[in-house]
Order: structure tokens, then C-alpha cells, then sequence
């Protein structure tokens, strides 16, 4: 991530400054530092563009996800309905409409799952990633006063 490769220069910057004898103070180039933080604040609105687009996928999914399990349980109604001429064919056709709205709704429920899951897993690296920048940048303006 640039993010990260940005607070690491920072951070070079901040280990390479010249310190002032007898303090815990250091010399640094104002403008290096700036320009380092300037190009911080235009590369985090692309990781909270990326976390939003992962958060609108994940909704996508799921509408994709429930659309299909309804046109599978309309597909097996559709069925049922056509074998409903003998009392045997009625039988095994509300047999397999049942296992047919079960499976369905299984396979809705995994991939809901595993959407989610992954949308998580996106969200929660894209989290801790705004976390650990955050954190560096305060410790190093903890520093730098």
C-alpha cells in the first residue's frame, strides 16, 4: 500500500533528522514533512473509496444471490405445477419441489455467508490498514512536538 510506504519515508525522515544536544528535540525539513503528509491525505480517501466499493459489492452480491435463489424456487414451482397430472407424479414433484426450496435456500444462505465473510475479511484489513497509518502518523506527530 502507498499509505504504508509514505509513513515508513516519514518515519526516515523523522529517524534521520539531526537531534538538538541536550533535548529530546530534532531538526527536520518542515517542507519534506509536509509534502510526506500532503501525499498521505490524498492516497487515504482511495482506501475508504476501495472500502465503500467492497461494502456496495457485497450488497450486490447478495441481491444477485437472493434473485437467483428465487428464480430457483419459482423454477421448481413452474415444475411441479406441469407434473401435477397423475396422483404418483404429484407426489414425487411435491417431494422434489421441497428438496428442490431447501437446496435453494441452502445455497442462498452459503453464498450469503461467504459474501459476507468476505466483504468482512475486506473491511477489517481495510480497518486495521487506516488503524496502523493512523497510529503511526500520531505517534510521529507525538514526536515531532
Amino acid at each position: 500500500m502507498e499509505i504504508f510506504t509514505l509513513l515508513e519515508t516519514l518515519e526516515e525522515c523523522l529517524e534521520r533528522a539531526k537531534t538538538i544536544p541536550f533535548t529530546q528535540k530534532s531538526i527536520v525539513d518542515k517542507e519534506e514533512i509536509l509534502d510526506i503528509i500532503k501525499e498521505i491525505r490524498i492516497k487515504l480517501p482511495d482506501e475508504l473509496k476501495q472500502a465503500k466499493w467492497v461494502k456496495e459489492e457485497r450488497g450486490k452480491i447478495l441481491v444477485e444471490a437472493q434473485k437467483e435463489a428465487d428464480g430457483i424456487v419459482k423454477e421448481a414451482e413452474n415444475r411441479i405445477i406441469s407434473m401435477i397430472d397423475e396422483h404418483e407424479i404429484t407426489k414425487k414433484a411435491y417431494e422434489q419441489k421441497a428438496q428442490i426450496i431447501e437446496t435453494a435456500n441452502e445455497m442462498s444462505r452459503e453464498i450469503s455467508k461467504g459474501t459476507k465473510e468476505y466483504a468482512d475479511n475486506i473491511l477489517e484489513k481495510v480497518q486495521s490498514a487506516l488503524q496502523e497509518a493512523l497510529a503511526t502518523v500520531e505517534n510521529n506527530r507525538k514526536e515531532l512536538k
